[in-house]
């Protein structure tokens, strides 16, 4: 690829990258994608995805992704495969710096994404779209009727385990210690729900199941003997990790590391926007991914017009 210096570069393949180049290249700007791994991001190991508008029937995690892959390349979007490392941001012509080579752009779209943190247990891997979930929003409406479990103790388990009271038959709370992180207000409401379980100072030790869920194997922290929980879903709730470590001090972050924009997107460094799970906000899911990579390059394009 020859040194040029690109209107646009957006950094991550997932919904909100790939969104990012359709407008890019229907705006007939020079856009480049960058990913380090196959376009489409989480996505692509979705088993099925239920509430993406358009597809009344469901559709694979991977067919929307290649979806969205085949309409941003049919626009002429480019796309290549390198990691991000590091970034000179300031100034009109910001250069992004890749284990492959480097990139100048003058304006950049951070859609880098981030990822659930795992339990890191025999089983979770494997059976991940298959029972294990890490989005109840997502997911919750699969499991109608059926009992699940929600690992974590902090705000997200705590409100998520309420949320699939909706759908579950019974939600097993389990937690670590024999208390809740979660704030008060959301505390009293899980513990008071009769469908919430709590299971208090155990440990998830492996997923069981064949082709699906269908039990934990859980031990306590003080060497209790291992007991085996019947589920046929388990949502892990113990921390989301952005992919920003290149960006620090580069970018503002705030102390999760996600990036704080304002209502275009835009970070608070002139040319810089942020779209999808990389930005502070209330709700991951792909449609807000989508919606936030329309306004990032819309304001991108503005921002080029006018600087």
């Amino acid at each position: 690829m020859e040194a040029t210096t690109h209107d646009v570069i957006i950094v991550g393949g997932g919904p909100a990258g790939l969104t990012a180049g359709i407008y890019a290249r229907r705006s007939k700007l020079e856009a480049l994608l960058i990913e380090k791994m196959a376009p489409g991001g989480q996505v692509l190991s979705t088993h099925w995805v239920d509430n993406y508008p358009g597809f009344p029937e469901g559709i694979a995690g991977f067919d929307l992704s290649d979806r969205m892959r085949q309409q941003a390349e049919r626009f002429g979007l480019a796309i290549v495969s390198d990691e991000i490392t590091g970034a000179s941001l300031e100034g009109p012509e910001k250069v992004i710096r890749g284990v492959e080579r480097e990139y100048r752009t003058r304006a950049v779209i951070v859609a880098s994404g981030a990822v659930w943190k795992k339990l890191g247990v025999p089983g979770e891997e494997r059976l991940a779209g298959r029972g294990v979930s890490y989005c109840a929003t997502c997911d919750g409406p699969f499991y109608q009727d059926l009992e699940v479990a929600v690992v974590g103790g902090g705000d997200s388990a705590v409100q998520e385990a309420v949320y699939l009271t909706r759908f579950a038959k019974k939600v097993y709370l389990i937690h670590r210690r024999d208390q809740l992180r979660a704030c008060r207000i959301l505390q009293e409401k899980a513990l008071s729900h009769p469908k919430v379980v709590p299971l208090w100072k155990r440990l998830v030790e492996s997923v069981e199941g064949t082709d699906q869920v269908e039990a934990l194997r859980l031990k306590g922290p003080d060497g209790l003997v291992p007991e085996t929980l019947p589920v046929q879903g388990v949502f892990v709730y113990v921390g989301i990790q952005p992919n920003t470590e290149w960006l620090r001090d580069l970018v503002p972050l705030d102390p999760q590391g996600f990036i704080p924009t304002d209502d275009r997107m835009a970070t608070q460094v002139p040319g810089v926007f942020a779209a999808g799970d990389v930005r502070k906000k209330m709700v991951r899911q792909i449609s807000t991914a989508v919606g936030d990579a329309a306004t990032a390059l819309l304001a991108a394009e503005h921002y080029l017009e006018n600087s």
